[in-house]
């Protein structure tokens, strides 16, 4: 089983919600656990951002979503890379090693752009798009969640 596949096995555990995989085959084993506190982390965010943008919203309704409109309008033309699989997000190889890349670096397809851990493999993930680095969403060994956005690049 290549990474590719492993990849993808990740992927389709974490889009079908069950807790537990284990794939054997002979001479390789995976399990694959997942954990549901992350998705509830993630399902009460969104929720508590429309509480607190509604009463501003009659009080003062021109002066938020003037500058609110601006600022989704100027991150819409972003290409987002997202975390392909789960694990720690490693801007570096290691900590004495060079970053892969910084803000306003211009990455092409295929440049590693971080290195994300997952069931102790160091895995390269490289840019599928050409363009600049705007902005690193994500903090140096930080957990991240499959289909987490990483960095927003400006297209070229």
């Amino acid at each position: 089983m290549d990474i590719k596949q492993i990849q993808d096995l990740i992927r389709f555990v974490s889009k079908s919600g069950v807790n537990e995989v284990s794939l054997e085959q002979k001479d390789f084993k995976i399990t694959i656990k997942t954990n549901q506190e992350p998705t509830v982390v993630h399902a009460t965010v969104p929720v508590a951002a429309p509480v607190a943008a509604a009463p501003a919203a009659p009080a003062l309704a021109a002066a938020p979503a003037a500058p609110a409109a601006p600022a989704v309008a100027d991150t819409s033309h972003y290409i987002t890379i997202k975390s392909p699989m789960i694990g720690t997000f490693y801007r570096s190889a290691s900590p004495d090693k060079p970053l892969f890349v910084n803000v306003g670096d211009e990455v092409s397809s295929g440049t590693v752009v971080c290195i994300i851990e997952a069931m102790k493999l160091f895995n390269e993930i490289e840019s599928e798009v050409s363009g600049r680095i705007v902005k690193i969403l994500v903090d140096n060994a930080s957990p991240v969640e499959y289909d987490q956005p990483l960095f927003l690049v400006e297209p070229i």
